[in-house]
């Protein structure tokens, strides 16, 4: 059967709308019975979610260590290649473990064994074990290595640790700055060359390396990591229009891609540029009727299915930071509450799978709650 032009144009505006409201309609009941009420964090979870990190940071195996080996010299065990960050499976998950730990203790000083956690901390973060991971990276095959996932998260725990009002705070600053200042300077040197922006769900997103490593900048006053970063994020982004958020998540994804993208933005822009922008990159969050289903897992103990409990946890972090201070848009912290209630009762005594990472991602995605 043949149609005419105007009726098949009718035919696919109606099934498109049909399929939309669908999808609205399927995102409203799978969130249905998830709460929408702002997660804390306080004392007890703060003591359950510390042990995520204290289970692995010196948990040697197994181990992913993601090496290009030059020669069977490189053959050598996890805690020698990396003796400050060997565990939790792999280096950038090992780094951001120790993130987490000085989050809660900032946040809360009266944690159990505090000072055990500390000297764990100046244990693994001492002078000779960072002067051995700054070596590392100088190694021939390894100048791109962690890059730049696991150099966000570094930086980020040089910025925590900065924060950190504490007498152990300033020695693991002193010990850590050599890595720190290796990253900064692999950033500066990078970015330049970096002609196209990585727009993926996993570790080499482009627009979460820069919203970190912007964060630090922004925290050290470090102006010429800042003027990279806007450099090339305005060169990447700032003429994207309509990012393809029905597209998301994959099925491996722990980043969104378009509010990883949206977050960033917010970070570099005024308030009325980042708006006009905003509603022109993703116009459907404006509505205050917008859904968005939260990423369900199928299986905590497969690697790469648990991600998505990492989507949830950092759409809710980028939401919130879109949101804040622009009250047209307060409904998408619902929708990040929901991200976040959805994933958490899952982590504790969960499988190694999720436990070695996924404590990070809820930590800082119940303090974009609180910020």
């Amino acid at each position: 059967m043949k149609y005419s032009p105007i009726l098949l144009l009718v035919f696919l505006t109606f099934s498109c709308n049909n399929s939309k409201e669908k999808a609205t309609s399927t995102d409203s009941k799978i969130n249905s019975g998830i709460s929408s009420d702002t997660p804390k964090l306080d004392l007890e979870q703060a003591n359950a979610l510390a042990e995520l990190p204290l289970n692995c940071i010196n948990t040697e195996y197994p181990n992913r260590l993601s090496q290009t080996l030059g020669s069977h010299e490189d053959l050598k065990q996890p805690n020698e290649l990396h003796p400050a960050f060997y565990g939790c499976f792999d280096w950038h998950s090992a780094v951001h473990g120790h993130w987490s730990l000085v989050s809660l203790l900032k946040l809360f000083p009266n944690i159990d064994n505090a000072e055990g956690i500390k000297q764990k901390l100046l244990n693994n973060i001492s002078k000779e074990k960072i002067e051995a991971e700054v070596e590392y990276f100088h190694g021939k095959h390894n100048k791109s290595y962690e890059r730049a996932y696991g150099w966000a998260w570094l930086l980020k725990l040089a910025e925590e640790i900065h924060t950190w009002d504490d007498d152990t705070a300033r020695l693991l600053e002193n010990n850590l700055k050599p890595l720190t200042n290796l990253i900064v300077e692999k950033y500066i040197e990078f970015l330049p060359k970096l002609n196209y922006p990585q727009r993926v769900g996993t570790h080499t997103n482009t627009a979460f390396g820069l919203s970190f490593a912007y964060d630090y900048a922004e925290t050290l006053n470090h102006e010429a990591l800042k003027i990279n970063i806007k450099n090339r994020a305005m060169f990447f982004y700032l003429k994207d229009v309509n990012c393809p958020m029905s597209w998301e998540p994959s099925g491996s994804d722990f980043l969104s891609p378009c509010l990883e993208e949206a977050a960033l933005m917010k970070r570099l822009l005024s308030a009325t540029d980042y708006k006009s922008w905003f509603e022109a990159f993703l116009p459907q969050l404006k509505d205050k009727n917008f859904q968005l289903e939260v990423g369900v897992v199928s299986d905590r103990t497969d690697g790469h299915l648990v991600h998505l409990d990492g989507v949830n946890f950092s759409r809710a972090w980028s939401l919130n930071k879109i949101a804040k201070g622009l009250p047209e848009y307060e409904h998408l912290t619902y929708i990040a509450n929901q991200h976040i209630n959805y994933s958490l009762p899952s982590l504790v005594g969960d499988s190694y799978e999720g436990g070695h990472w996924l404590g990070s991602f809820a930590i800082y995605a119940l303090n974009s709650t609180i910020e």
